[in-house]
């Protein structure tokens, strides 16, 4: 039954309840208001209430300097982390910290132009030895030195540090006096000094220069051999004297046996000058190629004979051999070929350019004495055929494939939305355009879509690039370059071989194999000539060479209004504002690491041992017709 009410003993009429809801809510309004109008005139004057209490309640205030970062403007100011040592280059700057895979950098850098990049990896030292001050011909100690430049470039891709000792290492060791008291060979003379030279320096590898790395980057060997730790003195099966790995104590104790030897003039090297129990012999070598004496008269005669004939003329010819045989190993590698990422095939066909060209000389068939060999250490490769080339396919996304090697070329927002809206016929480029029309991050959301599909917001398609660029893995199977800058100069020692330069020759040089196409194909294809009317795709590319070199002008020198347009893309295109300055900066550090490293030995061995000349020749004609 329903409750009766009732007031002063008389029953009340049944009110709806929407009635009652609206007659409390309008004397809830009249107490309040005869609170505010009325309670403040029935205070008598006198002192304030404030006295009688003890607390007051603060009322909170915004910072009057806020942070610089756009994801967190309210956040308090905070100093951003110091600036470190060799971390500029031209407009790039970085900050290496574990944090790097951290979406965007400002939120650690609080810079907006400073990109947040892995800590650089600790590159273990590996040491040849080289006697510069023997007496020897000008055309001698050319042929060295370049056998040289090819052994730093091979490890140094690799990820070593590639240190070339003399007899100064030599004689700086304490025990250098005990050798000269020695009656020796001069040869187990040269290798005891060579030893010294190491032991001077301390733990790491003893490589001979005609020892080089042949193999995928990820091959166990070279991993373990990278984190430099080696528990024993340890040579390898096979190789001779070619490479040992060892602690400082390790080698010490071994060279003090060896000095000690009291029938060290009947030995013929430093491994039987010492008891057998010295070393640990590892058996799994695959992936080191020995091109010594022996190995060369038994497996390249051809090479040997020219040596024999004409020594400097000879090594020429085997450090030919010998880069060819890294490039092979590499177009071994990438079994698949080449992607060159091309995201908006529509309108990016110009700023590809020069990753397409690079990727046409990878292609290439090495120039080699001996086209049909394989290295020592392989001798089942796949030597290069020019009429079955590497394959180039130009997707537009990134795909983590372990033998398909990636070239990816980075447009900076502006340059997107400028090619964007001009080939799309738009007549300006303005901020109402951008923020109405424009697609957000249109570059990484293209090249991410097949790994992360279409509903994923920029943070996380930023990490994944991130990782793809600048982890271990990422480094060795693809490179990452910016649409506005020139492609590298120094690609040399990112790849560990000598890139072929000849932009004429498409990988078409005579195959090992008999037949009729030991000639390379011509092209039957007629050319345009001078007289005949531009074909559309002409036209496209007339347009965005015009287009591209804007946006690398707009880039150097801005007006405010420009400025202001600059600004409001990137703060549109967050992500892709960020790839862009990630892979910048990435490839900026790596160019100035090495360069820091060759200033540095250049202090040593003369100067002259192992020293590029000449190392610009040949690649400036690669973007004539950018």
């Amino acid at each position: 039954m329903p409750v009766q009410r009732s007031i002063l003993g008389k029953p009340l009429p049944p009110m709806p309840p929407k009635r009652i809801a609206v007659l409390l809510s309008t004397i809830a309004v009249f107490a309040i208001f005869t609170l505010v109008f009325t309670l403040p005139n029935s205070i008598p004057a006198g002192p304030s209430l404030g006295r009688f209490t003890d607390h007051k309640i603060p009322i909170p205030k915004l910072p009057k300097t806020l942070s610089p970062s756009i994801l967190n403007p309210f956040r308090q100011a905070a100093h951003a982390p110091p600036v470190q040592k060799n971390s500029t280059s031209g407009e790039a700057s970085w900050y290496s910290n574990w944090n790097w895979m951290s979406p965007f950098s400002s939120s650690v850098t609080l810079d907006e132009n400073r990109s947040l990049l892995p800590p650089l990896i600790d590159r273990p030292p590996i040491y040849a030895y080289y006697d510069y001050t023997l007496q020897k011909g000008k055309s001698h100690k050319e042929a060295e030195n370049a056998v040289l430049v090819t052994w730093r470039r091979a490890w140094w891709a690799q990820g070593f540090k590639p240190i070339i000792l003399s007899p100064a290492e030599a004689m700086n060791n304490p025990l250098y006096a005990e050798l000269q008291v020695l009656e020796v060979e001069p040869l187990l003379k040269t290798e005891i000094s060579r030893w010294l030279a190491w032991e001077n320096m301390g733990t790491g590898m003893l490589c001979h220069y005609l020892l080089l790395p042949m193999g995928s980057h990820e091959d166990p060997l070279l991993a373990f051999l990278r984190r430099g730790e080696y528990p024993r003195l340890t040579r390898f099966d096979r190789l001779g004297s070619g490479l040992f790995a060892g602690s400082k104590a390790d080698i010490t104790a071994a060279v003090k046996e060896a000095l000690s030897n009291k029938a060290l003039n009947e030995s013929t090297d430093f491994i039987t000058a010492v008891s057998p129990e010295t070393f640990e012999i590892e058996p799994k070598n695959g992936v080191l190629a020995y091109y010594d004496t022996r190995t060369v008269k038994e497996k390249y005669s051809k090479v040997a004979d020219e040596i024999e004939a004409d020594g400097p003329r000879g090594l020429m010819v085997l450090n030919k051999l010998t880069v060819s045989h890294l490039h092979t190993t590499w177009q071994n590698t990438f079994s698949k070929g080449i992607a060159v990422i091309k995201p908006q095939p529509e309108h990016m066909t110009t700023a590809i350019l020069p990753a397409r060209k690079l990727a046409e000389f990878l292609i290439q068939c090495p120039s080699s004495p001996l086209p049909s060999s394989c290295p020592p250490n392989n001798p089942k490769c796949n030597p290069c055929i020019s009429s079955h080339p590497l394959q180039i396919t130009y997707p537009s996304v990134y795909r983590n494939t372990s033998d398909l090697y990636t070239i990816g070329t980075v447009p900076h927002p502006f340059t997107t939305a400028l090619m964007s809206s001009s080939l799309n016929s738009e007549s300006e480029l303005t901020i109402p355009w951008i923020r109405r029309k424009s697609k957000r991050d249109p570059w990484l959301t293209t090249i991410t879509a097949e790994l992360l599909g279409t509903g994923v917001s920029g943070a996380p398609r930023v990490v994944k690039f991130k990782d793809v660029v600048a982890s271990q893995y990422g480094t060795s199977h693809s490179l990452w370059t910016t649409a506005e800058r020139d492609m590298p100069e120094d690609l040399d020692w990112y790849f560990g071989f000598t890139i072929p330069r000849n932009a004429t020759d498409k990988g078409e040089s005579e195959t090992p194999v008999p037949g009729p196409e030991r000639k390379p194909q011509v092209s039957s294809g007629p050319r345009n000539s001078p007289e005949s009317a531009p074909t559309d795709e002409e036209v496209a590319m007339t347009k965005e060479k015009s287009l591209l070199k804007s946006a690398v002008e707009f880039g150097k020198a801005r007006k405010p209004d420009e400025e202001k347009v600059r600004k409001a893309i990137e703060a549109w295109n967050l992500a892709d504002t960020e790839a862009w300055r990630f892979a910048r900066a990435f490839l900026e550090r790596n160019r100035v690491e090495r360069l820091k490293w060759e200033e540095e030995e250049r202090k040593y061995a003369g100067g002259k041992a192992g020293a590029e000349r000449g190392k610009n020749e040949g690649w400036g004609r690669w973007f004539d017709d950018r």
